[in-house]
């Protein structure tokens, strides 16, 4: 992510949390707080969250499998995700994403991934507030869905990302029917480039990660 948090504020017409990190950021990784879009009753919110949705029945954070994505196919009827699938959708914007390939001696390669027209990327997500003992935060995981003709040669799954006139009806804003967003983006929504293996570091950052070789 590194747009500036009022920018997306505007964006999105959703009121900003204090306590939202600072950007940039040029890898975020599993257990990262990032800035998410919410809405109750029509107004929107745009709050921190963290990557990794963890159901209320688990005791700890490292209480079962860490779900930072939740398959489209299944998501409403699988126990951890079916309610908040219903009651609990959520705006996730990014600037891009990584994926990654391996070469014949099985080495990560890593791909950037972003919208070819330079828009924001708009992932759906889900989100659970969990709390044990002294520990309470709002968590979520990114939908994801078959990849599309554009990135299926990268990999097989991709994020469900969403247009400006999907939001409304993905928070529940605009009605039923958000299971029909959840699919491949057009095959001319991405570009997508290799970029340096530091990013599999989760440690790296700087906008070189970025950049294509």
């Amino acid at each position: 992510m590194t747009h500036p948090t009022d920018a997306m504020a505007r964006l999105f017409e959703a009121a900003p949390a204090n306590t939202l990190p600072d950007p940039p950021n040029f890898n975020i990784c599993p257990t990262n707080t990032v800035g998410v879009v919410t809405s109750d009753e029509g107004a929107r919110a745009y709050r921190p969250m963290r990557w990794g949705f963890l159901p209320h029945w688990y005791k700890a954070t490292n209480g079962g499998p860490l779900l930072i994505n939740a398959r489209a196919e299944t998501i409403a009827e699988k126990p951890a995700f079916r309610a908040a699938c219903r009651e609990r959708r959520c705006l996730v914007p990014a600037t891009g994403f990584y994926e990654w390939t391996k070469d014949a001696m099985g080495n990560r390669l890593p791909w950037y991934i972003h919208p070819s027209d330079g828009a924001s990327l708009v992932m759906a997500g889900i989100w659970q507030d969990w709390a044990q003992g002294d520990e309470a935060f709002s968590t979520f995981a990114i939908v994801t869905c078959p990849a599309g003709p554009g990135l299926s040669h990268i990999h097989h799954r991709e994020p469900v990302s969403l247009a400006p006139d999907q939001w409304a009806k993905w928070l529940g804003e605009a009605g039923k029917g958000a299971s029909l967003l959840m699919n491949p983006a057009p095959g001319d929504r991405f570009e997508a480039y290799r970029v340096d293996p530091a990013v599999n570091s989760n440690r790296a950052q700087g906008e070189g990660l970025t950049r294509p070789i």
